[in-house]
């Protein structure tokens, strides 16, 4: 069964009587090469359980359990889910699971199927969720290997980006606490249906197997990006004391100047290691 074929999408979900449901952001491969590339790029080890998200028909489950030995896919769409025992039928080493993932318990998830195993993560993520669900992930507590997930065009570019370039935000600046994030491939909107309005890419995130950066006040390090991006026009000192007033402005600009940056400059001109070193040098 060709699960990203036009005509097969549509005679199964007429089977089942349902139909595209936009408050779920569903769109559906109809580019055979692409799930087949995502399967191939997500993990690096055969024995692995992959954690997927928003399988839709399961065009990309079929690849998944076709390179891995186990396959958790988690759907919200509750009509969806006899579509994909029909077209998973043949895959005993995929479970289906009607939830939302903002809401799972994934390290329950992961402890009940893993078996020991590794557990990546690969995902279709609809636009409007892409950093919720991925803050979901990262701060669920399981150590995950990767987390491969396609996304709109342009936030796969803030996604993977370095700090100081137009695209680096709070979001790339916390993603590089945890791993380290490259961008895989781009994927036309013509290989949806519907097709969106613009294209897509796909990146993947190698979690780091133990911590790359250790803040003494986590909570702190946290704040710190949070606050110099929500007011990125503002030189950071002003952006601090303004939505940290515990902080004064005279400590927060000793503390800048200590690591070698101007006291004019902005937030997205600091990096990962440079939010840590400020946080632990204003605990001093």
């Amino acid at each position: 069964m060709n699960l990203c074929n036009i005509n097969v999408i549509r005679s199964l979900m007429e089977d089942a009587g349902i139909s595209f449901r936009k408050e779920f952001g569903q769109n559906f491969l109809i580019n055979p090469m692409v799930p087949e590339d995502i399967a191939d790029m997500c993990c690096d080890r055969e024995d692995s359980l992959i954690v997927e998200i928003g399988p839709g028909v399961g065009c990309l489950t079929d690849a998944l359990a076709r390179r891995y030995e186990r396959v958790v896919a988690i759907e919200i769409d509750k009509g969806l889910i006899p579509v994909l025992e029909k077209t998973m039928a043949e895959h005993e080493n995929v479970t289906v699971i009607n939830a939302d993932v903002m809401e799972v318990d994934l390290a329950a998830l992961v402890e009940k199927y893993s078996e020991g195993r590794p557990v990546s993560v690969a995902a279709n993520l609809p636009y409007y969720i892409t950093t919720p669900i991925l803050m979901r992930l990262l701060e669920s507590g399981v150590r995950f290997s990767s987390i491969t997930v396609m996304v709109q065009n342009e936030v796969a570019a803030r996604l993977c980006s370095k700090a100081g370039s137009k695209d680096y935000g709070a979001i790339t600046a916390v993603l590089g606490y945890y791993g380290e994030t490259r961008r895989l491939f781009r994927v036309p909107a013509g290989c949806f249906l519907p097709a969106p309005k613009v294209d897509s890419a796909v990146i993947r995130i190698d979690l780091y197997s133990a911590p790359k950066y250790q803040p003494k006040d986590e909570k702190l390090f946290f704040s710190l990006i949070r606050a110099a991006f929500e007011m990125r026009r503002k030189t950071l000192v002003n952006a601090l004391s303004a939505k940290l007033p515990q902080l004064s402005k005279e400590a927060i600009t000793a503390a800048i100047v200590s690591l070698g940056h101007p006291e004019t400059v902005r937030g997205e001109r600091l990096s990962t290691e440079d939010f840590v070193r400020l946080a632990d040098a204003l605990i001093q």
